[in-house]
């Protein structure tokens, strides 16, 4: 994800209502995200719709990641690298 420009990503609630449409194509056309505000304080965040899913896959893979090294922590048995790429090769070729 891109990061934001402040001074064209940052807008108020009452502009983001008057021009919604135009703001909704810039955070498309840009990839960055939009914050806006509410009486001087940030309130919510405008994202495309690829780039929020983009950040879920990021959040997945990195959660996945944690569980893995806690498991390796607690000595817990771990798949062997050829275990795991046959796990995946199945489950993608269903």
């Amino acid at each position: 994800m891109k990061r934001l420009l402040l001074d064209q990503d940052i807008q108020p609630l009452s502009e983001f209502r008057a021009n919604a449409a135009l703001f909704i194509k810039q955070v498309h056309a840009t990839k960055r995200p939009m914050v806006i505000t509410q009486s001087g304080h940030s309130t919510a965040v405008l994202l495309d719709v690829g780039q929020y899913e983009a950040l879920l896959d990021q959040l997945e893979l990195l959660r996945d990641i944690q569980m893995a090294e806690k498991q390796a922590d607690t000595g817990k048995e771990l798949l062997s690298h050829h275990q795991a790429k046959q796990s995946l090769l199945r489950k993608f070729e269903s």
